[in-house]
């Protein structure tokens, strides 16, 4: 049966079928060829979208605007201060009044239920740029970008190393059980992610033959790994008196030479960006200072390496992006 998704919401994966995930990947890479190529295709010639944004990003901000821009839309941003959600006005009268003047609606920021309620009150599609369960834009980028260095997704070993139970680690176990893949979250176990979605998880990679594993064993989890995936041990919005606890709990967590020596051979390195791989940032300068690290999530060595894939992964951002705007408002 062909896949129709018109007038959906993209809210997280745990909405769509592996079929759905399929069809969105697949529309992707051919926006990924076109782009390429040259190729125009300004397919939503007249739309207008806006971009809500109450935390900030390189990324998800870039590949919608360029992504909105490529399919011929005109495309507005609203910072934390340029508008009254929350403020002056309701979250509900927001969705009413964006709805009635733009075709889609992109929501970037904190609790899962503020882009749950601008889709119940819209009347048109909702996107979610991130909160702090789900960051679905960036699992399609990521399932994008394995097919493209590994050739496929089922049967794919999959590591995740660090804070286990934040938005990218609580997607990328979803997104692995909807599309085949054997995902291992290798964290301490005061970060592993909540039981009831990990039970979810388990109950859909069952159906789609792989597996969830939960570890604490650096060693165990890494073996064998066809991809080895990081995130920042503090997510952005969090309290600066969490470091010092995440940086005892997660140091023996960093991906380094010896990880990816005991991953499989070819597995790639993977991670949703920014890094803090150096003392190049002004955080990095700042923990190398309190706490004498100069590397946090991951050594500069394997950030470099041949098998870090990071800045495809960025670029897919856009393409999936574009994939699923496409889809939902085509």
């Amino acid at each position: 049966m062909p896949v129709n998704i018109r007038g959906r919401h993209f809210l997280k994966l745990l909405d769509y079928t592996p079929a759905e995930i399929r069809y969105l990947l697949d529309t992707a890479k051919g926006f990924k060829q076109m782009k390429r190529n040259g190729v125009p295709h300004r397919y939503l010639e007249g739309k207008n979208i806006v971009l809500l944004f109450e935390k900030t990003s390189t990324r998800t901000r870039c590949a919608f605007e360029v992504a909105g821009r490529d399919l011929g839309m005109g495309v507005t941003y609203l910072d934390p201060g340029s508008s009254q959600m929350g403020k002056k006005e309701s979250l509900a009268d927001t969705a009413r009044v964006l709805g009635r003047m733009f075709d889609g609606i992109e929501y970037r920021g904190f609790d899962q239920s503020i882009v749950d309620d601008l889709a119940k009150y819209a009347g048109v599609p909702v996107w979610n740029g991130l909160t702090d369960q789900f960051h679905p834009t960036q699992m399609l980028a990521d399932l994008m970008t394995i097919e493209e260095k590994l050739g496929k997704l089922k049967g794919v070993n999959f590591t995740y190393m660090g804070d286990a139970r934040n938005n990218t680690g609580n997607s990328l176990m979803v997104a692995c059980a909807k599309m085949g893949l054997n995902f291992t979250a290798c964290s301490p176990k005061e970060l592993f992610p909540a039981p009831e979605l990990v039970e979810t998880a388990k109950a859909i990679a069952a159906e789609n033959g792989c597996t969830i594993t939960l570890t604490s064993d650096v060693e165990a989890g890494t073996r064998g790994a066809d991809v080895i995936y990081t995130d920042i041990w503090v997510s952005m919005g969090e309290p600066d008196e969490v470091w010092a606890e995440r940086i005892r709990l997660l140091q023996p967590y960093q991906v380094n030479a010896a990880a990816m020596a005991n991953a499989a051979p070819g597995a790639i390195f993977m991670h949703c960006l920014p890094s803090f791989h150096d003392t190049k940032t002004t955080i990095g300068a700042d923990i190398a200072k309190k706490f004498g690290i100069n590397e946090m999530e991951v050594t500069d060595q394997v950030f470099e390496s041949a098998q870090s894939v990071v800045f495809d992964e960025a670029e897919n951002r856009m393409h999936t992006i574009k994939a699923v705007m496409y889809a939902t408002l085509c």
